[in-house]
């Protein structure tokens, strides 16, 4: 899976995006410091993404699905704009 273009709302944020240990993981960068996790997963023929802190592994995802494992990134760093009210 390709490392997406970091978002406007997160570059505002001096954010970045690394990839993570799994090829389907990415990382939500902020201060240098691994702050999210989104890993892409199959979810009953699509997909899904978890959203996740880095710090305690609280889920901050809802139950979307999309028909890619890219839509399904985009997805999830939307989700998180959301819950973060970016």
């Amino acid at each position: 899976m390709a490392l997406p273009t970091v978002p406007e709302w997160l570059a505002m944020r001096d954010g970045t995006l690394k990839s993570g240990v799994r090829d389907h993981t990415v990382l939500v960068m902020l201060t240098n410091q691994p702050q999210y996790r989104l890993e892409v997963r199959p979810a009953n023929g699509k997909f899904a993404c978890a959203v996740s802190q880095t710090n305690n592994g609280k889920r901050l995802d809802d139950t979307s699905t999309y028909p890619t494992p890219d839509a399904a990134l985009t997805g999830g760093l939307e989700q998180l704009k959301n819950k973060l009210g970016w």
